[in-house]
């Protein structure tokens, strides 16, 4: 059991990491023992799991992360109705739209439909961000009570921008907002220059998938923000009754 927990902790620490690590390296992120370090290593390169680049002695993820990581949204049976909502969502706002599931006090991008005058990069499918920091995990915290939301989130809420909310206080009095209104939205929290609007899925209670339209700032305006509002919240409902009649839980 101690080993297949550090091997997963190895894979998840490249998953973290902007490129190829050391051995050394991993051993200062992980605390590994370097015995245990290089035989897991040897494993996971073996399996496909691991790249190695031999002559620098570095590491990074192999091929084999994505393969599985594919598989679990080949097998999603919300993927699919998920994708043809959000190229709609697209067609009618002309802007990027996303489809995410919270995972602990993260939000994962499941699927994107880029805009095609889009200059920012949000997000690509399989990134994770900050819940506090995001629309999307505005509006799916808002979905647990504040004694939930304190449990779920970490101590310290980490900024993303200058602009990210980290005040707890802050963040529940915009969570009870989210709840009035059923509708999340950020402006420049989780990236400058982007300013975002997000709802909830209702299949599940509490939701754990979101929609999200993220439009440049330069082309934001209050009034572009409520049209958002406007056709996330139907789409997203929309959406998660066509969920519910599949039988989709």
């Amino acid at each position: 059991m101690k080993s297949a927990r550090r091997a997963i902790e190895l894979v998840e620490t490249f998953a973290a990491a902007d490129g190829w690590l050391t051995a050394s390296e991993l051993h200062e992120r992980t605390g590994m023992p370097r015995s245990s370090l290089h035989g897991l290593l040897r494993t996971l390169h073996e399996a496909g799991w691991v790249s190695a680049d031999e002559g620098q002695g570095r590491y990074r993820l192999g091929v084999r992360a994505l393969i599985c990581g594919t598989a679990y949204l080949d097998r999603d049976p919300v993927a699919v109705h998920a994708t043809r909502t959000l190229e709609d969502v697209r067609s009618r706002t002309g802007y990027t739209a996303h489809f995410a599931r919270r995972h602990g006090d993260e939000v994962v991008y499941l699927e994107t439909r880029e805009s095609q005058r889009s200059t920012h990069l949000v997000s690509r499918v399989g990134r994770t961000l900050p819940a506090h920091a995001t629309a999307l995990g505005k509006a799916l915290l808002a979905e647990l009570t504040t004694e939930e939301v304190d449990r779920v989130l970490p101590a310290e809420l980490r900024p993303l921008t200058p602009n990210t909310v980290t005040d707890r206080a802050a963040l529940h009095e915009q969570l009870a907002q989210v709840r009035d209104e059923g509708v999340a939205s950020e402006v420049e929290e989780s990236s400058l220059g982007v300013r975002c609007v997000a709802a909830v899925i209702p299949y599940r209670i509490p939701a754990t998938d979101a929609l999200s339209c993220s439009m440049p700032m330069e082309h934001s305006s209050d009034l572009a923000a409520i049209r958002l509002e406007e056709v996330l919240r139907d789409a997203a409902d929309e959406l998660g009754r066509t969920l519910r009649k599949a039988g989709i839980r």
